[in-house]
């Protein structure tokens, strides 16, 4: 570091000399007095120069490599963790499949008749609840295709769940409503005066009127939800012959997942969590977290665990565990099938994506003592809900992916001391990536784009399960996912979504990470690490590209 000052001391001591020179004249004892004065000023600032750098090699060495090597370690030790979870998920999946353990299989199931006497009155009646807020652009879309559910008219409830504060959303609500009564449809609109609670506020209330408590089953669509004709005859008789289950869950499939490729991407992980998360649980536990939206549930399950609560922004799952603590079984369709809209705005996506790691961050925060002294189940169902369900899938997989990835891998370069094996930084990932896009084959070419993108998600994730654990200030925020509708399809968008200007669309937390990790990429570069740089760079791209707007319609 010496060698480094020289330069600047040169000319400093030139500056200086050629200073006095000017002002004073040229004297050949002032200037051997000045010269023996800049050599003290320059031993002394060396002097003081060695000291910082003394404090630093020590700083360094006893306190920022420890705690960055235990930060590594710790690392390691979720990556371990999230692949056997990973990995055990997906041997459930294949020996399932192997056996061909479908749920007509397990649980009896025989399709609803007609009674030749009674007509259909030996069909249970089925409340269906559709609840929205402000869905100008799909309410239509919902309550057309709940009508045209096949289902014998005198044993259906259908009912609308509007808690609209848009008075035009509010009449075009109430005009699509009466279209479908003048065709003889039992349907009928159940607005509040507040929002208190939210979606679970709204839902609870519907379900105290006095024509709910003939209906034996309740099955829930929200207002981007498109079933098929023959959802309830696929998923009631599973309920109705199997006395010990109460809730039968439908997969998810998309309608716009094409659109962009920020849909491709949700499509990835959602395809995983449906069709591995959500079996797998099934399979080995009968128990798996409800939706929100696409199941049927047993209206007297529900009840005896409270109901619905507003306590956290993930009411569904709040619902699915509290049932589950009480012995009850669940039942996952993966050939049943909901179309639904995903959000192809990414500022609607990251708001959806806060509550979805924020809410069951908090309800894990709430329930684990409960959990725990619950007396109705096992203690392997109780190790799997705290310890799968929620520790490693809510909390372990988003801190890994985004403080490892991001944070500690970049900032590894300037430790060139500590080595990362590179089990944790390629084959793990790669497994864990390759488990993933087993779920949706066709999207298996965007692997590495998807492993980035999920990257930069994994940000907000993380910081949605911190203020979840937390209970930070945005802990209940609820804001409702856009949807766009026939506007996707129609090529309305620009009616539908102003455009933005430039800052507007800036996001600065994806610009200040990106800028980090290209630092760390330029650093690696310069000093010589053969390969990290590499991905680096991919991931500051990744980065700057959401950070700018460029990602979305």
């Amino acid at each position: 570091m010496s060698l480094f000052l020289k330069p600047f001391l040169f000319l400093y001591d030139s500056t200086l000399s050629l200073l006095l020179f000017l002002f004073n004249g040229w004297s050949l004892e002032d200037s051997a007095a000045a010269h023996e004065r800049l050599e003290a000023d320059n031993n002394a600032a060396e002097s003081e120069w060695m000291q910082i750098q003394y404090l630093w090699r020590k700083t360094r060495s006893l306190v920022l490599l420890p705690v960055f090597k235990g930060l590594v370690i710790m690392c390691l030790v979720l990556s371990i963790i999230v692949f056997f979870e990973s990995f055990y998920m997906n041997i459930v999946i294949l020996f399932g499949k192997l056996l061909r353990r479908k749920p007509e299989k397990l649980y009896k199931w025989e399709a609803m008749q007609e009674d030749v006497e009674a007509g259909s009155e030996n069909y249970p009646k089925v409340l269906v609840q559709i609840p929205m807020y402000n869905e100008k652009e799909v309410f239509q879309i919902s309550i057309a295709a709940v009508c045209s559910l096949l289902w014998p008219s005198s044993r259906l409830v259908i009912q609308v769940v509007d808690d609209s504060t848009d008075p035009v959303v509010r009449e075009g609500v109430d005009i699509e409503i009466a279209k479908w009564q003048s065709q003889g449809i039992n349907i009928r609109c159940e607005r509040r005066d507040n929002r208190n609670g939210y979606k679970a506020g709204a839902m609870k209330e519907a379900l105290t009127h006095n024509y709910v408590k003939q209906c034996e089953f309740v099955a829930v669509f929200d207002a981007d939800f498109q079933p098929e004709p023959d959802y309830l005859a696929r998923t009631i008789p599973f309920l109705v012959h199997n006395p010990d289950v109460a809730l039968v869950q439908a997969r998810w499939i998309f309608v716009n997942a094409n659109k962009c490729l920020m849909t491709r991407m949700q499509e990835m992980s959602l395809n995983y969590h449906f069709k591995v998360e959500q079996e797998s649980g099934f399979t080995r536990h009968a128990f798996f977290g409800f939706n929100g939206t696409a199941g049927v549930w047993r209206i007297s399950a529900m009840d005896a665990a409270g109901g619905w609560k507003s306590r956290t922004t993930v009411e569904d799952m709040d619902l699915a565990v509290r049932v589950g603590l009480h012995g009850w079984k669940f039942v996952y369709l993966n050939d049943l099938t909901v179309r639904n809209e995903l959000p192809s705005k990414f500022k609607a996506y990251r708001f959806q994506q806060h509550r979805w790691s924020c809410g069951p961050a908090n309800l894990f925060r709430k329930m684990t003592m409960e959990i725990i002294y619950n007396k109705r189940v096992s203690i392997w169902k109780k190790f799997y809900v705290i310890y799968s369900f929620f520790f490693v899938r809510k909390v372990a997989v988003h801190f890994l992916t985004f403080f490892f990835y991001c944070i500690i891998v970049p900032t590894s370069v300037f430790f060139p001391e500590i080595h990362i094996p590179l089990w944790s930084t390629i084959y793990v990932p790669s497994m864990i990536s390759i488990f993933h896009t087993m779920a949706t084959p066709r999207s298996f070419y965007l692997v590495l784009i998807w492993i980035l993108f999920e990257n930069v998600m994994a940000m907000h994730r993380t910081k949605g399960t911190w203020i979840g654990l937390l209970e930070g200030g945005r802990v209940n925020e609820w804001v409702v996912t856009e949807k766009l509708g026939d506007a996707l399809k129609n090529k309305l968008l620009s009616k539908v979504v102003q455009k933005k200007s430039y800052y507007e669309r800036v996001n600065s937390k994806e610009v200040m990470v990106g800028i980090y990790i290209l630092g760390c990429a330029l650093y690696g570069v310069i000093n010589g690490h053969t390969w990290l740089h590499f991905y680096l760079f991919l991931q500051a791209t990744a980065f700057f590209v959401s950070g700018f707007g460029y990602i979305g319609t």
